[in-house]
């Protein structure tokens, strides 16, 4: 450097530089921040960079998988959220009503019993299962039986078991009637208000019950004139127990066993 402060040309060729040296060292406080700073910030992109780096080169397959993870947590959570186990699920109820009355099993010999209930007999209520060792013949509303009502009445009489016509309310009149002429003073009308009989048998035509002295029936459907169960109506045992009607009434007999 020239004494005068002007730049020189050094021996070595290089072109002149205009250098100045402070005084003091403090002047370069400045200068030594900014060193600093770049260098601190050079560290932190190298850091990233470690960081970063293994993501950047698989490109857009990660952010795939990441959205999967996140779809997987979710459908998760739905799950948890609206599932309900089958002890804490709701019994919805199909019927305001009281569930109809089915008959049940017994255990000796394995078929259904008369179902619980009640049933009017001679304007009396009396229980369903009292109607033991006879015959029941649902009587369905409009029946055109009046052959095999004949026929089943004469049957029941040579085996001496009692013998049913039961009608709902509706069909009373009809079953009244049926019970003086075609039950020859032997049926006995019965009014099943609450349809007892009707929701536990399902009957399809002229349907009868024949019932053991344990309650336990056998049932028939679509009995048409002709038949012949004489045999089974004696299977059912002597002594028919019966209900008596009121008095006076045309069907206040029922035959007792020879």
């Amino acid at each position: 450097m020239n004494p005068g402060g002007e730049p020189g040309r050094d021996e070595g060729g290089l072109p002149p530089v205009d250098i100045q040296i402070p005084d003091d060292a403090r002047e370069l406080a400045r200068e030594v921040l900014a060193y600093h700073r770049e260098q601190r910030a050079q560290r932190r992109r190298a850091r990233w960079d470690r960081v970063l780096g293994p993501l950047r080169g698989h490109g857009a397959v990660l952010p795939l998988i990441a959205g999967c993870v996140a779809l997987s947590m979710l459908a998760g959570t739905l799950l948890s959220v609206f599932s309900i186990s089958p002890a804490a699920a709701p019994v919805l109820s199909h019927s305001a009503g009281p569930a109809p009355k089915s008959p049940r099993a017994t255990p000796a010999n394995g078929r259904p019993l008369l179902p619980d209930g009640t049933v009017v007999v001679g304007g009396k209520s009396t229980p369903v299962r009292g109607l033991v060792r006879a015959v029941l013949a649902l009587v369905p509303a409009g029946c055109h039986c009046d052959t095999a009502l004949r026929q089943l009445t004469t049957q029941a009489a040579h085996a001496h078991v009692g013998v049913y016509f039961v009608g709902t309310a509706n069909a009373m009149t009809d079953v009244t009637q049926l019970a003086r002429t075609d039950g020859q003073g032997r049926a006995v009308a019965v009014k099943d208000t609450e349809n007892v009989l009707g929701s536990a048998y399902h009957p399809a035509g002229l349907t009868i019950v024949l019932v053991r002295a344990d309650a336990s029936t056998t049932v028939q459907r679509n009995l048409n004139p002709g038949f012949q169960l004489e045999d089974q109506l004696r299977s059912l045992g002597s002594g028919a127990r019966s209900v008596s009607p009121e008095p006076g009434s045309a069907a206040s007999a029922i035959p007792s066993p020879a």
